[in-house]
């Protein structure tokens, strides 16, 4: 039987998503024949009742095709309205163009309106993991974190020689939300001397200890901080911004610690600060962004073919699994490890990453909470 499923992209862009994208419709049409519509600007062009036939137009599965290099989304993303109070009107829209079932490609805060909207409405839903925090639960991996940790390590790369040239402490504050991931796999990799991520408690004065050792004891006289933008001052307090649309954004956290560390040195050192901002979601995606794109889409038209809905294609032990999206919503944010391999990784490198070297399984819980809340 001929099906119609659509597709969207909602929330944060990120390099991969147009590989997946690419994925659904050569294994929809080559495999199922069927017909896949791509809604623009997600639950907006829901709303208006607008798709584009991508079995048509916009995709040469047959030539060179620019969508395996392409950065962003070619059906465009969208993270501002409410969509929860518009899902009669988004119903009837899923109604109309007549679909059999929609895959999303979505973080979790995407994932979980989503899945609200389709089970009021009966919808046939299956998520597509995204978004380069890395903090989907129940997946190792989502698309567009690999691109990510590359984009970040090679500013740090850049922008530790600029720091040795003049003897200075670099700064670097980088996304991730209220989860870690990103400044911890990027500051490993960079060669990072301190990452502070919002998981761990940290304090100023040891930090600028861990600075005055390498100039003491080890004779360098630069040095790289990275810093996750969900990571709270000493006493506590996110850092956040109002943009000009009245939505509350966090920046600002890489300001206080270039701030805070001459102010607790016992010599002068010269800081700077870098904030990466966007650029972190742009680029051609990486290898391995393209790969687990096409991975994650072949597998959600496989679960729409085997009517397995209301679940989301997961990265598990080397392996795509399914795992229902009321559990993915359940556990989300995934929160870095405390006591995790990378964070021990980091200890062992030298790297100061804050104070609590063990946290118990019940204060990293009673952590996540008070992020969660306060974000």
């Amino acid at each position: 039987m001929t099906k119609r499923i659509g597709i969207l992209t909602s929330g944060g862009d990120c390099p991969g998503l147009n590989m997946a994208i690419r994925a659904v419709v050569c294994h929809a049409t080559s495999a199922y024949g069927w017909e896949v519509l791509g809604i623009p600007y997600a639950t907006q062009g829901l709303l208006e009742k607008k798709a584009i036939s991508l079995n048509l137009h916009g995709l040469d599965l047959h030539g060179i095709d620019p969508l395996l290099s392409m950065g962003g989304t070619i059906l465009g993303s969208t993270n501002k309205g409410d969509t929860l109070a518009r899902r009669d009107e988004l119903d009837a829209s899923y109604r109309a163009l007549g679909l059999d079932a929609l895959i999303v490609i979505g973080g979790d805060g995407s994932l979980t309106i989503l899945r609200e909207v389709a089970r009021k409405g009966g919808w046939n839903l299956v998520g597509i993991p995204k978004t380069i925090d890395n903090d989907v639960a129940l997946t190792e991996r989502a698309i567009g974190f690999d691109t990510a940790v590359n984009t970040v390590t090679d500013a740090l790369t850049r922008l530790t020689y600029t720091a040795a040239s003049h003897d200075r402490v670099m700064v670097v504050e980088v996304m991730g939300r209220m989860a870690g991931h990103l400044a911890l796999y990027s500051g490993i990799a960079g060669g990072a001397d301190a990452i502070l991520i919002p998981e761990i408690p940290y304090s100023v004065p040891k930090l600028c200890q861990k600075l005055q050792e390498l100039r003491d004891k080890w004779g360098r006289k630069f040095a790289l901080v990275v810093v996750a933008e969900g990571a709270k001052t000493a006493e506590g307090a996110l850092s956040c911004y109002t943009d000009s649309l009245g939505e509350v954004r966090l920046r600002g956290i890489g300001q206080y610690i270039t701030e805070q560390i001459p102010a607790c040195s016992s010599t002068p050192i010269e800081t700077r600060l870098t904030i990466l901002g966007h650029v972190q979601r742009g680029g051609i995606p990486s290898a391995g962004d393209r790969a687990l794109a096409a991975i994650f889409g072949t597998a959600a038209v496989d679960l729409v073919a085997r009517e397995q809905f209301d679940r989301m294609v997961a990265w598990q032990n080397g392996e795509v699994v399914s795992v229902p999206l009321e559990a993915v919503i359940a556990q989300s944010p995934a929160l870095v490890d405390p006591n995790g391999c990378l964070v021990q990784t980091a200890r062992d490198l030298g790297i100061y990453i804050g104070e609590n070297e063990y946290v118990t399984a019940s204060s990293q819980s009673q952590l996540a909470q008070s992020l969660v809340k306060s974000s």
